[in-house]
């Protein structure tokens, strides 16, 4: 006998995901009924599916897979989708914490956008012209000339599957420099093999490279879905407080069989 489960669907900058509320944790967690969900065609549609859960030492839990069924690392713009959610499902007024698998995470909400504490960085490591670091997810940084006609998906996809980052995957983000405090970034993820229109770890990591080389403390991000912006404090090759902020917006919601 198939169930019925309650889905909402959110999107941040063009960034989409599943939301479903199982804090009574009866949703099947199975690769196969969570890509399927996630599937453009034969689903509900989303680079990721998201599920609320309860914890016991925050506002609620993030459980996060990717739109090929594997359960990953953070997702900050899935993070900010959850917040607003959240705030929708009457859990928090303002501020909040949530537990994610990369630690606990503080948030808050107004008028639709949410600005989100990610994790500290300690390192960024730089791979000839180019950097690598981890923002929750780990992620690969190069800055390039007309980043609009730039082969992202081809070259995302080489970089990806190349011998360093095979197996365990990475997040590949080709970014270029608009004016001395905004950049547009394009992301090819792995988990969505594909280019998103938005990728919140990403973006956070073009955004820290760029502070590091430019002495900043705040950038302006663009990306195919819209416009986001990052703030962080930084000693030398290190970042705290860094927060991601934009908006997150409810799509539509329905039920579907699983």
């Amino acid at each position: 006998m198939q169930n019925t489960v309650q889905f909402y669907k959110y999107q941040g900058t063009g960034n989409d995901f599943v939301i479903i509320d199982n804090r009574d944790l009866e949703f099947p967690k199975d690769k196969n009924i969570i890509g399927r969900l996630c599937d453009r065609r034969f689903g509900i549609g989303g680079d990721g599916l998201i599920l609320l859960e309860n914890d016991d030492d925050a506002d609620f839990k993030m459980v996060y897979y990717n739109a090929d069924g594997n359960e990953s690392t953070m997702c900050g713009n899935g993070g900010r989708c959850l917040v607003a959610f959240a705030h929708f499902m009457d859990i928090f007024e303002e501020k909040t914490t949530f537990m994610a698998v990369d630690g606990l995470h503080e948030a808050e909400i107004n008028s639709g956008t949410v600005k989100l504490k990610m994790i500290d960085v300690q390192e960024i490591r730089i791979d000839g012209e180019n950097a690598v670091l981890n923002t929750g997810s780990p992620h690969f940084v190069q800055f390039v000339d007309s980043v609009q006609e730039f082969p992202v998906y081809n070259k995302g996809k080489e970089i990806r599957n190349s011998p360093t980052y095979r197996d365990e995957g990475i997040n590949v983000n080709f970014a270029e420099k608009w004016s001395d405090h905004e950049i547009f970034v394009r992301t090819y993820e792995r988990g969505v093999e594909d280019e998103t229109f938005s990728c919140g770890t990403g973006v956070t990591a073009s955004a820290l490279v760029f502070m590091k080389d430019k002495g900043l403390n705040a950038v302006d991000v663009k990306v195919l879905g819209g416009a986001l912006k990052v703030y962080a404090d930084h000693n030398g090759g290190s970042f705290t407080n860094v927060w991601l902020e934009g908006p997150a917006v409810q799509v539509f919601k329905g039920k579907i069989a699983v």
